[in-house]
């Protein structure tokens, strides 16, 4: 519910919410998933920003709301500027407030298609909305962030950018994916040193091979990989590994380390002899 206050002139403006405020971006089930409910279970009120008709979520905000979260859903594409900002807009409407920003929006290309065959028409829209929106959508949060610090010296807030082992690890059947997220990982290193005269800690989570959607068309070939000592710790990772990790930096846990990168990837990129 939206909780209104009665300005001077009698106006309706909204009340800031009490709780701190985090935006996720991403697909419905997966690392967001596991993401959302770590930050639901840690206190936050969450805006949660997908693709989807309200009702195809409806299994997810519910399941937020049950852990203690105010939730509302924003509707909108990442890679559409318009569709940013009337995310932060209705960010701004509903809570009056953001802290920490999660930039987990995450595409596969339609085709694994190797890099001599690889077409612009998928690399654009890999770059979209695995690059391009969430370095813009970043713009638009920080520069509220950096208003609500000025309003208050005490705010701290936060971005974190969930990005892939392919930042660093080479897959020629899915350059476009491999590039996006290794553009994202230099996104966090230029915001960190950015926002941080403004109390603004960014970072970069990393994943390895985690259970979703995804990962589905592929859990054959990662099984026997797995099996044959690809991973130290010898398992898949779970969207809750990345959401644990999340959590720990919304929350602050992590102090006077901004712009680093957290690996939850079972010790896959680990070098071995």
């Amino acid at each position: 519910m939206v909780n209104f206050l009665r300005s001077e002139r009698g106006k309706q403006t909204l009340a800031k919410s009490k709780k701190r405020v985090a935006l996720v971006t991403g697909g419905s089930r997966g690392i967001r998933r596991g993401v959302a409910e770590a930050l639901a279970d840690c206190g936050f009120d969450l805006a949660i920003r997908g693709v989807h008709e309200q009702t195809q979520v409806a299994d997810l905000l519910d399941g937020l709301a049950k852990r203690g979260a105010e939730v509302h859903y924003c509707r909108g594409d990442v890679a559409d500027a318009s569709d940013r900002q009337a995310i932060i807009d209705a960010v701004r409407s509903r809570f009056g407030r953001l802290d920490v920003l999660v930039n987990n929006a995450d595409v596969a290309p339609n085709v694994q298609a190797d890099i001599l065959d690889a077409t612009e028409e998928s690399f654009d829209r890999v770059m979209g909305i695995n690059l391009k929106g969430p370095y813009f959508l970043t713009q638009l949060a920080a520069r509220w962030m950096a208003e609500q610090r000025k309003a208050d010296g005490a705010f701290r807030g936060g971005v974190v950018n969930v990005t892939s082992v392919s930042a660093t690890e080479a897959s020629i059947n899915r350059g476009e994916y491999c590039i996006s997220k290794a553009g994202l990982a230099m996104a966090t290193q230029l915001w960190a040193h950015r926002l941080a005269e403004f109390g603004i800690a960014v970072y970069e989570v990393r994943p390895g091979v985690i259970h979703t959607d995804m990962s589905a068309a592929v859990a054959e070939k990662y099984d026997r990989l797995i099996a044959a000592g690809l991973i130290v710790e010898n398992r898949w990772g779970e969207p809750e590994d990345v959401g644990r990790a999340v959590a720990m930096l919304a929350r602050g846990d992590l102090t006077y380390a901004t712009g680093n990168v957290l690996n939850i990837d079972g010790g896959m990129t680990i070098r071995r002899l």
